[in-house]
């Protein structure tokens, strides 16, 4: 059993962790410092050492060093995410920033466990694994290991060709998909195969940062451009130089933020905010959308010059429903894993949920399917899971499970009222966002429902439901 350090000064915040990791099989200890952590254990005995960013003390990046070569992921907030990209700089693994729902911190973990478990026995390649790991292996399998992508259907080995053709270039990609078909995966095995693979990849989901941040995230800002600039600061772009930079979700991107990035393209340089001086970047984009950005450069909601630029090479990710007996490999790979957690070695598929899972449409794609297996694995009190324990015969609602670590739906004052038989979590979703969206901010909506800014992004796209322009003034 994996055995993780917690380093984390807010005990809330500490404790849920625990609580989540334990729950997944995890042996946790925790620690509410650096120093705190040297005194009470041997650092370089853990498999993974978790990290707040800025702790009393010393800060987090200092574990890499007394790690020894345990992975460090560095945890932060948004506001903070530069710094996170320097702590990747200094060794750390990678960065989570908060707030987080289960499924990213659970995936997160999952990943870094299981590269630091392929490289293991290579002592050769432990060293120069920071340039050359195999990337995220959420949906992986052994016929595409330098993919690190599962499924041999004739759409999948079409995309594996196209990847391997255009990784080694620097080309920029745009990368097309429904939400959870692994367009972050195709990224990550783009870069992996590139020969900027030793350098940074920096990502960035444009949906979750709010619009009045993502110029100062993404293009950095200078002394005084803004109300609270108090220091210059380097952007992410600059944080990428040499390496690549993937911007998720670009169809979201603000027309402002657009012109900023089609001048790195073009010139290859960029101009922090409130800056007068150019300076060159050697960065390889990646971009990712669900979003019809052609449609939206006729309309004038993405800037058609920008699309075109990006448009260099399109890889199509086709949804699961579209990867024929796919569907079935990746179910048992996430059946096994599950099992192996939760020390399950007898559970199986029964006839009817192996059916389920070949004709269901799985409008939630391969991510939908882990969390359908992991819950079916969580409740299952036999050896067989059914496609009622599944629950691919009812619309599914990730609400659920997809709260920040593990806070309540909602039981605040702000006449939020728990579902009734009478309300499904969707409709609950969709009525409390309606209600409260003229008065709070997208941050506020989130922390109410308990769940992340992406998450609740993802559940307005998926439903329908714009988001209000008073809403978006209120984030300043």
């Amino acid at each position: 059993m994996p055995h993780i350090l917690i380093v984390e000064d807010e005990t809330i915040i500490r404790s849920a962790l625990r609580r989540l990791l334990e729950r997944n099989q995890y042996e946790v200890s925790e620690a509410g410092s650096v120093q705190e952590a040297q005194e009470r254990f041997s650092i370089p005995s853990f498999d993974l050492i978790v990290s707040d960013l800025r702790l009393p003390g010393a800060p987090g990046t200092e574990l890499i060093k007394l790690g020894q070569g345990i992975p460090v992921l560095i945890m932060t907030s948004y506001a903070s995410l530069r710094s996170a990209v320097d702590s990747m700089k200094m060794g750390a693994v990678d960065y989570i920033a908060k707030p987080f729902d289960h499924d990213e911190m659970l995936q997160a973990v999952a990943r870094i466990l299981r590269d630091r478990q392929d490289i293991k026995p290579s002592p050769a390649a432990a060293s120069t694994s920071n340039g050359s790991r195999a990337g995220d292996k959420a949906a992986a399998g052994n016929s595409n290991g330098e993919i690190g992508i599962i499924g041999s259907s004739p759409s999948m080995q079409e995309l594996y060709s196209k990847i391997r053709k255009v990784a080694p270039t620097d080309s920029t990609v745009l990368i097309q998909g429904e939400s959870g078909t692994g367009k972050e995966l195709v990224a990550r095995a783009l870069h992996n195969l590139s020969k900027r693979a030793k350098a940074p990849m920096i990502s960035v989901n444009c949906a979750a940062i709010p619009e009045t941040l993502i110029e100062s995230e993404l293009f950095g800002h200078e002394k005084g451009a803004f109300t609270g600039a108090s220091a210059g600061r380097a952007g992410l772009v600059e944080a990428a130089d040499g390496g690549t930079l993937f911007l998720d979700e670009i169809g979201e991107l603000p027309l402002e933020a657009q012109a900023r990035l089609l001048r790195v393209l073009q010139e290859g340089e960029i101009r922090r905010v409130g800056s007068v001086q150019s300076q060159k970047v050697d960065v390889r984009l990646i971009a990712a959308t669900h979003r019809d950005l052609k449609t939206l450069a006729k309309t004038g909601q993405f800037r058609e010059d920008l699309f075109y630029r990006l448009h260099v090479i399109a890889l199509k990710l086709p949804a699961l429903r579209e990867r024929g007996a796919d569907v079935s490999e990746i179910a048992a790979l996430f059946l096994t894993r599950q099992s192996t957690k939760m020390g399950r070695s007898d559970l199986r598929f029964a006839p009817d949920a192996e059916q389920a899972i070949r004709h269901y449409t799985w409008p939630g794609n391969v991510r939908e399917l882990e969390n359908a297996i992991e819950r079916a694995v969580i409740l299952c009190e036999g050896s067989d899971i059914s496609a009622e324990l599944l629950g691919i015969d009812i619309e599914l609602d990730d609400l659920e499970d997809g709260d920040f670590l593990g806070a309540p739906l909602a039981h605040n004052s702000t006449n939020a009222h728990e579902p009734t038989e009478d309300l499904s979590l969707e409709d609950y979703f969709q009525h409390f966002v309606l209600e409260h969206q003229d008065h709070m901010t997208e941050t506020e909506l989130a922390r109410k429902l308990g769940i992340s800014r992406k998450c609740l992004w993802e559940r307005r796209q998926r439903l329908g439901i714009p988001r209000r322009k008073t809403g978006a003034a209120l984030e300043g």
